[in-house]
């Protein structure tokens, strides 16, 4: 799945134009490197969001197309 999508259907973006637009402006890091939208996410990837001065690590869980709202924590977790 395209990074862009990921971080909209997980919901760490809200919209999957914002995501593309943080992606290009290197606002996303993947495994310690700068990453575009169309980057294919798999499961273990460490993805490092920074928006304003808040900075969001996490770890891939799962890969899915479509995912709840309720359910879409599931698809990471947390790396301090």
């Amino acid at each position: 799945m395209r990074l862009d999508k990921y971080l909209k259907v997980s919901r760490l973006i809200k919209r999957r134009t914002v995501a593309n637009e943080a992606c290009d402006a290197g606002k996303v890091v993947v495994n310690g490197k700068q990453a575009r939208a169309s980057y294919d996410v798999k499961e273990g990837d460490i993805i490092e969001i920074t928006l304003g001065a808040r900075t969001v690590n996490v770890r891939v869980t799962a890969v899915k197309e479509v995912v709840r709202k309720e359910d879409a924590a599931t698809m990471y977790e947390a790396v301090v």
